[in-house]
């Protein structure tokens, strides 16, 4: 059986293809599920720790059901997801005398899912934010190596939306992808015509599933531009319950977080929304209201809609760069719960007459679109993330990077990066190279906890946000010297290349004995 999981900060959706029938459909797990007749069966991305030492959890809509998410219990976890493969400003408690992380309730979150399908999976497809860190997808891998699934592979969330949405039609998409965790956007070019030659490769691990050889009749989907931002449904969250903290003096708490989201949803409906809480045990009463009006005015005064222009103008930016004017985009697509708020679709607007915007999929086109992966598609892409080299700035007395692969790079590459080292000191036995992934320039994403709140926040840190990816004892050195170095001539020549599998693979040359220090080995796994 093939699988897709649209893996959430807020929600998950599961799709399959359909043994019998050779359908896309979603995966009802009854147990897991909302049970809400005006979206489909998708499952809250909860978790509840019964017992931490034997992985005895309570997962979905079952956390709900009993009641667990609407107390200030250390035991409860949501927008997890959000804290995994980022640096935590806060803690997580201690359980059970273990010492939790974010990347362990998820890997239970996960798997408590795979066990509740209960059937033996061949393949397996898993969406990731557009602009996750490769430390994001390396714990991923990590989790899936040990669920024995023959093939597992990935998709960034917008271009499996694009696929998802079935717009064959239109040749080039704009999704914008507002979830819980993220905000997502991406400009994709459709090729869904029988006639086109293979090109490209998936977005995976493992081995290459199709190449210029297939005799099968392939698809394509090319990103054209990308842009992403760790914006997501539960920060507005926080900014409502912020706004009635300041109000109304109500206690930020994971309850009150949950009314706040309430309101939210409600207000995607109608014009005002109203909650009511009473505790009958501890007389706990809360009456919150809010109209849309107001509502507008917090997501102002958080600078909400002056993030959403500068991503729009990145991901225009790179288009154009790529010869494409916004005048050519077919379609925009909205994904995501927290796209169907009003002011989202109105702004939008502004860039986009209404008859291109369409937002009747929200829930799961992501992993609709992810299973065509199954279906013969292949996509080409390029890298979201810029890679470099670390070296020591003199002006500065500091640290700094120098970027050898740009952010935009197609892959496979045809030409290598060189780069040309000498030894620094006299005598030199080895020479070492920290190689890193490097984010947006000028911001970081912040994670931390407000009371009970898991909250992230973009900060300006001058310089870019770095993921050093060799920086360990032995991973970092990359040519031993024989004979020894001396500063004042060339010494090694590095060659840097991204293969069809998206690895960071170095060649070493050492220039004074003509002998290849290191052969084409990898060094990461990218972005």
């Amino acid at each position: 059986m093939a699988i897709a999981i649209d893996f959430g900060t807020s929600n998950t959706v599961i799709t399959r293809i359909n043994p019998v029938t050779g359908e896309s459909e979603i995966v009802k797990l009854a147990n897991l599920a909302q049970k809400n007749s005006s979206i489909p069966p998708i499952i809250p991305s909860l978790v509840y720790i019964n017992n931490a030492n034997n992985d005895d959890v309570i997962i979905g809509q079952k956390v709900r059901n009993k009641g667990l998410d609407s107390k200030n219990n250390q035991r409860f976890f949501s927008n997890f997801k959000r804290g995994i493969g980022t640096d935590i400003q806060g803690f997580l408690p201690i359980l059970d005398d273990k010492q939790l992380d974010f990347e362990k309730i998820g890997d239970l979150f996960l798997s408590n899912i795979l066990q509740e399908l209960n059937g033996e999976l061949d393949s397996l497809i898993m969406t990731v934010p557009v602009d996750s860190f490769e430390s994001y997808r390396y714990w991923l891998t990590g989790v899936c190596e040990k669920w024995n699934i023959d093939k597992v592979r990935i998709i960034d969330e917008p271009t499996a939306a694009a696929l998802g949405y079935g717009t064959e039609e239109d040749n080039l998409i704009l999704v914008v992808d507002f979830g819980g965790g993220t905000i997502d956007f991406s400009l994709v070019e459709l090729d869904l015509g029988e006639k086109k030659k293979p090109q490209g490769f998936i977005l995976k691990w493992g081995e290459k599933l199709l190449g210029e050889s297939s005799a099968q009749k392939t698809k394509l989907a090319k990103v054209i531009a990308k842009a992403g931002a760790n914006l997501g449904g539960c920060d507005i969250d926080n900014w409502i319950l912020d706004y009635f903290h300041e109000k109304q003096g109500v206690t930020k708490s994971s309850l009150t977080s949950r009314l706040a989201e309430r309101i939210k949803i409600r207000l995607s409906q109608t014009e005002e929304a109203q909650e009511v809480f009473f505790n009958d045990l501890t007389l706990e009463t809360y009456d919150l209201s809010l109209n849309r009006e107001t509502f507008e005015e917090i997501l102002n005064h958080n600078q909400f809609f002056a993030q959403l222009d500068t991503l729009m103008e990145r991901v225009l930016q790179q288009a154009r760069s790529n010869g494409v004017n916004i005048n050519d985009v077919n379609r925009v697509l909205l994904v995501g719960g927290s796209g169907q708020i009003p002011a989202v679709n109105q702004w939008l607007q502004q860039y986009f007459p209404l008859e291109k915007i369409k937002c009747d999929r929200p829930f799961d086109a992501i992993a609709m679109g992810a299973l065509k992966l199954e279906q013969n598609l292949q996509i080409k892409d390029f890298l979201y993330h810029s890679y470099g080299i670390r070296y020591w700035n003199r002006r500065q007395k500091r640290h700094d990077w120098h970027t050898i692969i740009p952010s935009g790079q197609p892959y496979p590459m045809t030409q290598p990066r060189e780069l040309i080292l000498g030894a620094s000191v006299e005598n030199q036995p080895s020479i070492e190279l920290i190689i890193g992934e490097l984010g947006q320039d000028n911001t970081s994403t912040e994670v931390y906890f407000d009371g009970e709140r898991l909250v992230t926040r973009s900060i300006s840190r001058g310089t870019g946000q770095v993921q050093p990816l060799n920086d360990t004892e032995g991973g970092k050195t990359i040519a031993q010297l024989n004979p020894l170095g001396n500063p004042g001539s060339d010494r090694i020549k590095v060659l840097f290349r991204v293969d069809e599998d998206r690895c960071l693979k170095i060649t070493v040359e050492d220039l004074l004995t003509d002998e290849i220090l290191l052969d084409n080995v990898m060094v990461a796994e990218l972005s």
